[in-house]
């Protein structure tokens, strides 16, 4: 029997909306600026608290989002700015949205993926992933990130997908939001294989418009510049 896990959490969350999707256990950069969320990230900080990270895709604050965990402070700037990087760990639903403070604030639910049974062809379908996502890896030229996809479960290997270079915030989105982890890793395989695709198309096409035909190179020719 497969079951919905959700945990109430009373306490409010300071929710932070971007342009960008965190996902479970992936790192991001960010370059904190705005007096508000400067201020957010350093009571974050002294108090080693999570804040909530929310996609604003331009019309809308979705719902779903990631909890924040500060890991590095990159540089601290004279004026309060703040280049970090964080790293997401559990996926909530904002219930009673806050605000009446400089940030938003939400009372959450924590969510987790559905209780599913295991598969004869998990170890299979990991070693292809796996072996796609090296393959991405060596067509984008960052090779040197293989290792993190060794040794990964399936439920760790169906976010790790949608981080990958090539999907839009949109489609992460939608991979945060599924609660089964056979369903977001078989959609994710299937777009992968696109995303790859994709990648392989622009290197061609990039191949076959290279060349000299640039504006400088046809003035040089011509003596008209240096």
């Amino acid at each position: 029997m497969e079951t919905q896990k959700f945990t109430r959490n009373q306490q409010h969350l300071p929710i932070f909306p971007l342009g960008v999707v965190l996902l479970p256990k992936m790192t991001m950069p960010l370059h904190i600026f705005e007096e508000r969320y400067k201020n957010m990230v350093n009571e974050c900080m002294e108090r080693n608290e999570p804040f909530g990270l929310v996609y604003f895709d331009g019309k809308q604050i979705h719902k779903v989002g990631c909890t924040a965990q500060l890991i590095e402070v990159l540089k601290h700037y004279e004026d309060g700015l703040m280049d970090i990087v964080v790293q997401g760990d559990q996926r909530f639903y904002m219930d009673q949205i806050d605000d009446s403070h400089a940030c938003l604030m939400s009372s959450i639910f924590y969510i987790d993926d559905m209780e599913e049974s295991v598969s004869d062809e998990d170890e299979a379908l990991i070693h292809k992933i796996t072996n796609l996502l090296k393959y991405l890896n060596k067509l984008s030229g960052r090779m040197g990130d293989d290792a993190r996809f060794d040794g990964v479960d399936l439920k760790r290997l169906s976010f790790i997908v949608p981080g990958a270079e090539g999907f839009t915030m949109e489609e992460r989105q939608r991979f945060l939001e599924m609660t089964s982890t056979r369903e977001r890793i078989e959609k994710g395989l299937r777009v992968l294989e696109k995303v790859i695709s994709r990648v392989k198309i622009n290197r061609e096409v990039l191949e076959i418009i290279g060349g000299n035909g640039h504006v400088k190179a046809f003035l040089v020719e011509r003596g008209l510049a240096q």
